[in-house]
């Protein structure tokens, strides 16, 4: 069995947080608002769903 290529990962995600870092930049120097992170997007949508206690 192969073992897992580690430093490949790690240089994966190494790119993935400077690509995110440079498009950051590129739209602040653009005059663009923020994209929302993926975090706080996924989590808005869920407390949206969730019915709010409905007292009589």
């Amino acid at each position: 069995m192969a073992t897992p290529n580690y430093g490949y990962e790690k240089r994966q995600r190494e790119l993935a947080k400077k690509r995110k870092k440079e498009e950051k930049a590129a739209r602040k120097a653009a005059g663009l608002p923020p994209l929302p992170d993926a975090d706080e997007a996924a989590a808005e949508p869920a407390a949206a769903d969730t019915p709010s206690p409905q007292t009589p």
